[in-house]
């Protein structure tokens, strides 16, 4: 049976849209389904998606050497995607993570670093302050600081600009979300919420969280979904100029485990200072529940926590407003994104960002490509080679 595209890639987030780019580079009869962020969260009644928000970490120095890698080769096509496209989506303002002296994780994050070649320096207690003086760590730390090649992305223009490239690659995106996919003889068949079935040779469920909803693959991914709270504090004009030179932020300290970005102008003009980190879990067990949970402004308790930690932290800052927003994260059993086939030879998954995938997300996509393509991953320097897991 004649198919309408060679490849569909199901899903317009970071991850999908960064595949759909790379495969219509490299071959044509590309489509990318997802749809456009909606106007009005609240009485939207499709899928959603975490990158509706203008901030986003990046940086190599990870503990991990494989997201570290992932995060480096991506952020190397930064300038090309910038380029090419038109779109403005990275700041170079750096990146510290600061933990415990002593402890592995900067250790690690040190080590992988090094392998990669990536420049860091270390920076002691009296380092940190000189350094960052709007800052008031806890006591006891020690800082790995990245200058160059790390900062933060705007996720909601980074998505723009990975589906305009896609579309001037070639592939054909088609604004709508995805309820059903299925083999059916040598190819798949993809039904979408607006009544639309296209076939295809081969599919790629690029779905984020939404990935465990029913009907997508022969058997849903192991994958848990969490939801996260995060918080905005708007920060006024003069507050933002004198917090200029504040990089992105990652602190682990007893009770602690935060990222924070600093002051971003967001669609509405104003400054936000962001931070996430909730203290406990939530899952979210299915599409519905996920449906319902972007629909609020997430969790008072975690706004409550993450309130005491800026006031400690960023203690000369006084906020003109505070909010919330609600996203989720996805865990996958081996800790890294699953990219490989499903049960159907013509079905693949591309899913699972631990909450970290963002800054690495064009290389995550450039992998899915590169298993349509190839019908499988390469090593390329990664000590794991992504194999999806199923319940």
């Amino acid at each position: 049976m004649a198919v309408d595209f060679k490849y569909i890639v199901v899903g317009r987030g970071l991850m999908g849209a960064a595949a759909a780019r790379h495969l219509a580079l490299q071959a044509d009869g590309v489509a990318v389904i997802g749809p456009d962020e909606p106007d009005d969260r609240k009485a939207h009644q499709g899928v959603f998606a975490s990158h509706y928000d203008e901030g986003r970490i990046t940086r190599t120095i990870d503990p991990d050497r494989n997201w570290a890698l992932l995060a480096n080769r991506s952020i190397d096509r930064y300038g090309e995607i910038a380029g090419d496209s038109g779109i403005d989506f990275y700041r170079e303002v750096g990146c510290v993570v600061v933990a415990p002296t002593g402890g592995d994780y900067l250790e690690k994050t040190r080590h992988a670093a090094v392998s990669l070649g990536v420049e860091t320096s270390l920076l002691d207690e009296a380092g940190l302050k000189a350094a960052f003086p709007f800052f008031a760590f806890p006591d006891g730390g020690t800082g790995v600081f990245e200058a160059r090649g790390a900062g933060h992305i705007s996720p909601r223009k980074l998505v723009k600009a990975q589906s305009l490239l896609a579309e001037k690659a070639g592939a054909t995106v088609i604004r709508d979300h995805v309820v059903s996919i299925r083999s059916e003889g040598a190819s798949a068949v993809v039904e979408t919420s607006g009544g639309r079935t296209y076939r295809g040779e081969k599919v790629l469920l690029a779905a984020g969280g939404f990935s465990i909803a029913e009907n997508l693959l022969p058997r849903p991914v192991a994958m848990t979904v969490y939801a996260r709270t995060v918080t905005l504090f708007e920060v006024s004009d003069a507050d933002a100029a004198r917090l200029a030179a504040m990089p992105s932020l990652i602190l682990r300290a007893p009770g602690i485990d935060i990222y924070l970005l600093p002051p971003i102008r967001y669609p509405d003009g104003k400054f936000y200072l962001k931070i996430g980190g909730d203290p406990d879990d939530l899952a979210v067990s299915d599409d519905t529940d996920m449906r319902a949970w972007f629909k609020t402004e997430g969790r008072d308790t975690v706004r409550a926590h993450l309130k005491r930690i800026v006031e400690g932290l960023v203690p000369d800052m006084v906020p003109l407003s505070i909010s919330t927003a609600a996203c989720v994260v996805s865990h996958t059993e081996s800790g890294y994104p699953m990219i490989g086939y499903s049960s159907s030879p013509e079905i693949a998954v591309l899913t699972g960002c631990a909450g970290t995938s963002a800054k690495s997300s064009d290389e995550i996509g450039r992998l899915g490509a590169e298993l349509l393509l190839s019908g499988r991953i390469s090593e390329q320097g990664y000590s794991t080679d992504f194999t999806p897991q199923f319940r």
